[in-house]
């Protein structure tokens, strides 16, 4: 079809939604993860309540292979709703969630996805209800591509701090060189515009400073490369998960480049019903649920290590000690896909003192009264989550913008510490005892990172809450849409 058939097409079903009152419909496109989903479904859930006539309309689209898991009893390609939110899958080419192994594989997936994605966009003109913006995460590349063809609004929807947006513009525009030839040396200080300190390479976003020569890290600095190159001709709207009160200064300085808004913390609440792409049932909740609510106040150490990493026996064997050598009660997930395969034995003694789960729902024992710590990789979901929870951290970074969390949470906000590994690059017992400690004992620095991450919270609450600064934020993106 050519462009301007298609733009015609869209014009007339978008004069066609108009007549049915709607004023917009966004699609928001996440990448196929647990750390994007939930985020991305809470948006759209914002989004459909800014409005009480239903002028709104939102739309979560993800993969086949990720739609199949959202919804075990459906097609893989069958679309669905919640009452709320309408869930349309993609094909990105690679429908058994297999990752593309070179270049060439990773232009035939963005290919497969404008493809798909394009054909849903002209499903919804033809229903009448045209898509009127495209919002995504680390989907950018077949997104722009299908924004362009139908000549629809695009918006990107960053799901790390506002920290690593700086970071990465300020890596393509001017500073790329100078991080690129110290990327070996950790201990190096870069200072950026817009933050308050020098920051050590070793607390850049670990994709920034590869030295392995990773493709995911290449694909993933070529995605946001595109997302400048195209700023100016597209002028994308930014939408990032933080708030003013956390990063002030960097949210100034990146709306000095970028049309940013934040809309955090987009964490939904302990009670809304989230999305698991990992098994998790009632049974299971209800055995955990009931043993956090058999603990002491503030007693307990929450440890989980998100959804991506795998850890070797020797890792899982320093963390169950370190767990064990703290003394207190604890609450591990060990995803049985994140062990390698010598890994899962190590489990089987630990439970006199604690409970290991394979997976829960994080937010909701977060909330509970019992928790006092939360030993986690930090990765943004987790450490929002954590914040808005109230609750102290120790960070154990591996990859991504992890590193840079951690900086945040030790040093920006004074929330926690982070855990130091070895030589080895190991984390080992002892320091994680030792930092378990620092946060939950007697000691000054402990009831220091109590005092202020209890205030964060309810700074949290009150962004979050209905009429709030998150809320005020989103209606100005949609009305600038």
């Amino acid at each position: 079809m050519a462009d301007e058939e298609r733009r015609q097409q869209h014009n007339s079903g978008h004069h066609e939604a108009h007549k049915g009152h709607r004023s917009h419909h966004f699609l928001v496109v996440a990448h196929g993860i647990q750390s994007h989903v939930n985020p991305g479904r809470a948006l759209v859930h914002r989004l459909t309540r800014l409005s009480v006539d239903g002028s709104i309309l939102a739309t979560l689209s993800v993969p086949i292979h990720t739609h199949r898991r959202m919804f075990p009893s459906l097609d893989g390609a069958e679309e669905t709703t919640d009452g709320v939110i309408t869930y349309v899958p993609h094909s990105d080419g690679l429908d058994d969630g297999s990752t593309p192994k070179d270049a060439e594989g990773t232009a035939r997936r963005r290919r497969a996805s404008a493809e798909s994605l394009s054909a849903v966009v002209t499903r919804f003109a033809a229903r009448g209800q045209p898509v009127t913006c495209i919002i995504c995460t680390m989907v950018l590349g077949p997104v722009l591509d299908v924004a362009q063809e139908h000549d629809i609004p695009l918006a990107f929807y960053w799901t790390q701090p506002a920290i690593v947006l700086a970071a990465y513009y300020h890596y393509f525009h001017g500073h790329g060189e100078l991080i690129a030839s110290h990327a070996a040396d950790l201990a190096y200080e870069v200072s950026l515009p817009g933050l308050s300190r020098p920051v050590r390479i070793r607390d850049f976003p670990s994709v920034l400073v590869d030295t392995t020569g990773s493709e995911l890290a290449k694909a993933i600095n070529e995605m946001v490369r595109e997302l400048f190159e195209h700023k100016n001709q597209w002028r994308p709207k930014v939408l990032v998960n933080t708030f003013d009160e956390l990063e002030a200064t960097v949210l100034a300085e990146v709306k000095r480049h970028l049309d940013v808004f934040a809309v955090g913390p987009m964490v939904g609440s302990s009670t809304e019903a989230r999305i698991h792409l990992f098994k998790h049932d009632d049974a299971d909740k209800k055995r955990y649920m009931e043993w956090l609510g058999a603990q002491p106040e503030m007693s307990v150490v929450y440890a989980s290590f998100g959804s991506v990493s795998k850890y070797s026996k020797q890792q899982i064997d320093e963390r169950v000690a370190g767990l064990r050598q703290c003394g207190r009660p604890y609450l591990l997930v060990v995803r049985k896909d994140g062990l390698e395969e010598d890994a899962g034995h190590c489990l089987e003694t630990v439970q006199d003192q604690g409970m290991v789960v394979e997976w829960c729902n994080q937010l909701e024992v977060l909330s509970h009264p019992a928790v006092g710590c939360f030993v986690t990789h930090c990765g943004w979901n987790s450490t929002m989550e954590a914040v808005v929870s109230g609750v102290p951290i120790v960070g154990v970074p591996n990859m991504f913008d992890q590193p840079t969390n951690a900086y945040l949470v030790e040093e920006e906000w004074a929330i926690g510490t982070r855990g130091e590994r070895n030589s080895d690059g190991v984390l080992t017992g002892t320091e994680l005892a030792r930092c378990i400690e620092l946060v939950m004992g007697e000691g000054a620095k402990a009831m220091a990172v109590r005092a202020r991450v209890k205030a964060l919270k309810g700074i949290a609450q009150e962004v979050a809450d209905e009429g709030g600064r998150a809320e005020r934020n989103l209606r100005d993106f949609v009305t600038a849409i």
